[in-house]
């Protein structure tokens, strides 16, 4: 399947895999570049050499591209910034911010940019500083999130840009795929699948929490915070959204959720942890493995858009 994405990226398929921290590390990232998509390592808040570890290890598991998503509200992400020129990374997603200031450097070394948005606004402020596509993300995802859904917000982007658009944002298989495509995304970016898949490295149980979810069993945490964050429904999450209901001060909810990603993906904490899903999460039966998950997409879309019904 050629577009866009899968000739800009050097890639068999235009399937990206989400940038997900504690997550999306070099077994993950690597398989899915192994299985002719883009595969990320999510540098989140790490330090920046364990980032630099990571992509050796990619390497060694995969000859094919592979990039790194950075948060850019991190600490370290100056540092990321230069760790993946000097380790030769070829795509470079960024989340929460803007990348202005380091795209100079990244497009002399010849990376590929790709910031993921969440308005048209956005997404023309990153084509004007010379982003090579961009990534369409409505509130369907899992993780921290924006406010229009995936339905609305990519065909908007792509009337408002010139480069691709990637869409994200409850694409889970063949079916969301082919949608996207019809709404003028050159690709699709797709988390909660791979996290259920069985190269993903998180816990059995946060799998199988993913795997048993139902349509209604995501929910929202943070709004009042500004930063809304979506996860599976759980005793952390009630808790939460009592207190945020009340009206608690910022610090009771930052206290309540602190380390409680990697409590959910190292500890297998179902009841405590943050379990970020999208709202996909209902679509996703069984624990694929990366191979199986991006043909099948790729198959069932191609079927549709040929008018296979």
């Amino acid at each position: 399947m050629k577009t866009a994405i899968t000739e800009l990226l050097g890639i068999e398929y235009p399937v990206i895999q989400g940038g997900m921290a504690w997550v999306a590390e070099s077994h993950l990232a690597s398989a899915v570049s192994n299985a002719g998509g883009l595969g990320l390592i999510a540098a989140a808040a790490a330090p920046a050499e364990w980032v630099r570890d990571q992509i050796r290890q990619a390497k060694k598991m995969t000859d094919k591209p592979f990039g790194v998503n950075i948060m850019l509200m991190s600490p370290e992400a100056d540092a990321v910034a230069k760790v993946v020129i000097e380790e030769g990374v070829q795509v470079v997603t960024t989340g929460a911010g803007s990348p202005e200031k380091y795209m100079a450097e990244w497009k002399a070394a010849g990376v590929k940019v790709i910031p993921v948005v969440a308005s048209t606004a956005l997404a023309k402020r990153m084509e004007r500083c010379g982003a090579d596509a961009v990534v369409a993300e409505g509130t369907e995802a899992g993780g921290h999130i924006g406010e229009i859904t995936t339905m609305a917000l990519v065909p908007q982007v792509v009337d408002a840009v010139s480069i691709p658009v990637i869409a994200a944002g409850g694409i889970a298989d063949g079916r969301g795929m082919a949608a996207a495509f019809m709404l003028g995304a050159k690709g699709v970016q797709v988390g909660t699948a791979f996290a259920a898949s069985k190269e993903s490295i998180i816990h059995e149980n946060y799998k199988n929490s993913i795997l048993k979810a139902k349509d209604i069993d995501t929910r929202v945490t943070g709004r009042s915070t500004g930063h809304p964050i979506r996860v599976l429904r759980n005793d952390m999450t009630r808790k939460y959204l009592e207190l945020e209901q009340a009206g608690a001060p910022f610090e009771e909810l930052e206290s309540l959720t602190l380390g409680s990603l990697r409590r959910a993906v190292q500890e297998g904490d179902v009841k405590g942890g943050s379990l970020m899903a999208g709202q996909s999460a209902g679509l996703v039966k069984e624990s694929l493995s990366c191979e199986e998950l991006i043909r099948g997409m790729v198959t069932k879309a191609e079927s549709l858009m040929n008018g296979a019904l």
